[in-house]
């Protein structure tokens, strides 16, 4: 099952400053804030921030109940894989795909 889009990923070159814009921007303070992942909550919707991620542009990311499926479903339809299937940690899951438009698709699995 598709959850829809509720994590967006923007990479960044100044962590530290890009972190005081997002704090300013959305009025709430990180619920992590690490030197390689800085995430703010709002609502159901989850915005991060990461550092030297500009090959992979801004990503948004579907939240799915099986990521292998969904993964097999974009790469069906003739995607290429950008990151394999990673757990990031805490039983996340993470993998991203380009469809054949150049569109890239974030998928999570929590």
């Amino acid at each position: 099952m598709n959850k829809g889009i509720k994590t967006v990923i923007y990479p960044v070159k100044d962590v530290p400053k890009a972190t005081t814009l997002f704090r300013k921007l959305l009025g709430v303070e990180p619920y992590a804030d690490q030197p390689y992942y800085v995430g703010f909550k709002i609502g159901d919707q989850d915005i991060g921030i990461i550092p030297n991620g500009h090959n992979a542009g801004m990503t948004a990311f579907y939240h799915v109940d099986d990521i292998k499926t969904s993964l097999q479903t974009l790469l069906d339809a003739g995607a290429e894989i950008i990151q394999d299937l990673k757990d990031v940690g805490g039983g996340r899951l993470v993998a991203s795909a380009k469809d054949k438009d150049g569109n890239i698709i974030g998928l999570v699995q929590n």
